[in-house]
């Protein structure tokens, strides 16, 4: 039985709290709580920053970064094409 914890493991608090504090400094810059479609406004821009990232640490290879992000190489162009990072 391993003790210690896996690397996604260990890494799931801290993108937990980075998601927690981006949501607060979002929603205290706004000022007020209506926040129309915030859901889909931070999954979108955790995911366009994500796929952006991913690629830039591949060195801009695509099957290498679906690999990382555990996607088929065709969603992860289909999400570049969608948010135009292609």
């Amino acid at each position: 039985m391993n003790a210690l914890p896996s690397r996604a493991e260990s890494a799931t608090p801290a993108l937990r709290e980075a998601a927690a504090r981006a949501t607060r400094r979002y929603l205290s810059d706004r000022g007020d709580c209506e926040a129309d479609s915030l859901y889909a406004l931070m999954l979108a821009e955790m995911e366009m920053g994500l796929l952006a990232e991913v690629l830039k640490h591949c060195e801009g290879n695509q099957s290498r970064a679906a690999a990382v992000l555990g996607i088929n190489r065709a969603t992860l162009r289909k999400k570049l094409e969608a948010h135009g990072l292609l």
